[in-house]
């Protein structure tokens, strides 16, 4: 069995992407729910407790009993992990003057503490948190601090068991990758000998194993997660890999087409099915976009369960659900207003125009993520003066009737969102 760290899932929205950076600095790492702690073997060398859209001092906070894994491995709490600790032992957490959501700066490192040596003073880190830890425990000490957050790190004395209020895991941090590989080799003393192709390979020979000649039926979206998903089954099962592919009438401009063909250049055994007409019914004139997305969801399925029940014998169905990548970093979204043939079409043509300007000036591969919001507000004019900028916005506006605004969103996530609601 491979060595591992144990990453306990509180909610938080950035629980896989402490899975990524830790993978990236090629070690094993497995997700598993605060409230289904699975069995510690001796292959879990240490512990992270993930962020969480609770407060610890919400009534129904999850709070497990963490002191067998204290005693046993070393642990990272980050954000909510970390003010659970510090909380459950008798320290203080309170709701900040002002939500600390944003960029933050270093302004005390402890560098003699193993966790946060070598990081450096005014280094950036990302905040992401609606209460901060006012006071710590007397067994608690102080390794990292913020001009704002006092307590921007700590340590239990005498214990392999740290803290930390800001978000080592996301790229705004600029050394986080540096405080986690000090936790994950110089702490919990892990190798950096696991690669993504060990995986690979032994996820493959496992399905080989289980399925054997069964048939598996898949659905497939485009995105990174599916199409994984299903890459892997192939290389397993081959041909008794079922794949459906539905277009709901809200993809990219020619999208439908393109993904078929990709996927069939990819050997994959694969179905279209084109439902627009039956998801824009269902979406007429609803406005809420959690209705909107419940409706994409109950069309799906329908859609999919009829396709599936045309297969003969299939004995699984398969869901894929991996860690982010860039397949699936550039999409379309759109804010709170009904959907109809129409906007739809005019998004596809705005987002065509956008992309394809990205991709003709050497951006596309720098951009996390990026699309078109057509919002349900009427205006006039225009204006713009950044070079690529002004002139994507131009041709936007001179070639897709029904737009003549390009706004260019700077928010930054979080607080804001990437979808318009």
């Amino acid at each position: 069995m491979e060595e591992m760290i144990l990453i306990l899932d509180f909610g938080s929205q950035y629980t896989q992407l402490i899975a990524r950076r830790i993978r990236e600095l090629n070690v094993y790492c497995e997700i598993h729910p605060y409230n289904n702690i699975p069995k510690l073997s001796q292959t879990v060398k240490g512990v992270i407790l993930s962020g969480s859209p609770f407060s610890v001092r919400d009534e129904d906070a999850p709070k497990p009993d963490l002191s067998k894994i204290r005693k046993q491995f070393p642990l990272l709490g980050v954000c909510y992990g970390a003010q659970l600790m510090a909380q459950t032992q008798g320290g203080s957490v309170e709701p900040s003057e002002h939500r600390e959501y944003g960029r933050a700066n270093l302004s005390f490192v402890e560098n003699s503490n193993v966790l946060v040596k070598d990081m450096s003073l005014g280094s950036q880190v990302w905040m992401s948190h609606g209460d901060t830890i006012l006071n710590l425990p007397e067994d608690f000490e102080v390794i990292a601090s913020t001009n704002d957050v006092r307590v921007g790190g700590y340590q239990i004395k005498g214990e392999q068991t740290f803290g930390i209020q800001f978000h080592p895991e996301v790229y705004h941090s600029v050394e986080g990758a540096k405080l986690l590989k000090n936790f994950i080799v110089d702490i919990c003393g892990l190798s950096q000998s696991w690669t993504p192709d060990s995986f690979v390979d032994t996820t493959i020979a496992e399905l080989k194993e289980e399925l054997g000649n069964d048939r598996v039926v898949l659905g497939l979206s485009g995105g990174v997660d599916s199409s994984v998903a299903a890459l892997l089954l192939h290389k397993a099962i081959g041909k008794n890999l079922h794949c459906i592919f539905v277009d709901n009438g809200l993809l990219r401009k020619n999208e439908f087409e393109e993904v078929l063909e990709s996927y069939k250049h990819m050997g994959l055994n694969i179905k279209g099915v084109n439902s627009s007409a039956r998801f824009y019914k269902a979406l007429a004139g609803i406005i809420d976009p959690e209705a909107k997305r419940k409706a994409i969801g109950n069309a799906f399925i329908e859609v999919f369960d009829e396709e599936a029940h045309k297969i003969k014998d299939v004995k699984w169905l398969a869901q894929g659900t991996i860690y982010p990548d860039i397949i699936e970093s550039i999409s379309v979204k759109g804010p709170s207003a009904d959907v109809t043939p129409e906007k739809v079409a005019i998004l596809q043509d705005v987002d065509h125009i956008f992309i394809q300007g990205l991709k003709d000036n050497g951006l596309y591969d720098m951009v996390w993520q990026a699309g078109a919001m057509l919002t349900p507000i009427q205006s006039v004019g225009v204006m713009g003066d950044d070079e690529f900028l002004a002139k994507v916005s131009n041709d936007i506006i001179n070639k897709v009737k029904g737009v003549n605004r390009v706004v260019y969103d700077i928010s930054s996530k979080p607080p804001a969102t990437i979808e318009w609601e």
